[in-house]
């Protein structure tokens, strides 16, 4: 550390700033935005499987268990959102070729980048395998199903109403299974939508105190120059 003492300030800008560290940045922005994509569309496959082979028995339930295809696609809004902000904050390099973007920086930018990215690939993932098994096990309630068939197996599409006001007893059995099934997939469903949603947050945390950072050192700059001149 004593050795940067003796720099001048040419040099002392080309060890804290140097030319890589824009690659370093960018490549959180890459993060941020591929692999929250790479989440989403996990997600929307196994669950939009799910749908479809759920929708073959019972057509009237598809509408409602989308549910999990349009919280998968949200995961890539988040990536979207922190691509778009750590963008904007890379300056560009001047006419001379003087890069003002610090090490720090950009390692902090590829940390948030990568933290948004990560949370929202293990989200995305965790959307797809609940909402394919959950998808499929309302579809199997709802169409009489049995995953252990017996030695008289039930056939023929759902006798469940999808609405209220059964008539028969066992029907407004059938109709309260389903909806619990459907409940307790929705309350996993949200607490996987979670998982992305703090990686988002602790990324944007990131990117703004470092756009408070880079204003005081500005602000500071501007005042030294402006004392200068006095």
């Amino acid at each position: 550390m004593d050795a940067y003492r003796y720099l001048n300030e040419q040099q002392l800008t080309e060890a804290l700033c140097p030319s890589y560290a824009v690659a370093i940045g960018y490549t959180g922005i890459v993060a941020a935005a591929t692999l929250s994509n790479f989440g989403a569309a996990w997600g929307t496959w196994k669950s939009g499987v799910s749908v479809i082979h759920t929708g073959i028995r019972h057509p009237s339930s598809v509408m409602k268990n989308i549910i999990p295809i349009v919280m998968a696609g949200v995961i890539g809004i988040y990536g979207l959102i922190v691509a778009v902000i750590l963008a904007e904050s890379i300056p560009s390099p001047s006419k001379n070729r003087d890069n003002a973007y610090s090490l720090y920086t950009a390692l902090a930018h590829l940390c948030a980048g990568l933290c948004c990215g990560a949370s929202g690939l293990a989200a995305g993932g965790c959307i797809g395998i609940v909402g394919d098994y959950g998808v499929r096990a309302v579809g199997y309630r709802a169409s009489q199903i049995s995953l252990f068939p017996s030695s008289v197996e039930k056939q023929g599409y759902s006798t469940i109403p999808d609405t209220d006001g059964a008539e028969a007893g066992g029907d407004d059995m059938g109709v309260q299974d389903q909806s619990k099934l459907f409940v307790g997939m929705l309350i996993m469903l949200i607490f996987s939508e979670a998982l992305a949603l703090y990686g988002l947050i602790v990324a944007l945390i990131v990117s703004q105190q470092l756009i408070l950072a880079l204003r005081d050192e500005q602000n500071l700059s501007h005042f030294d120059d402006h004392n200068d001149d006095w």
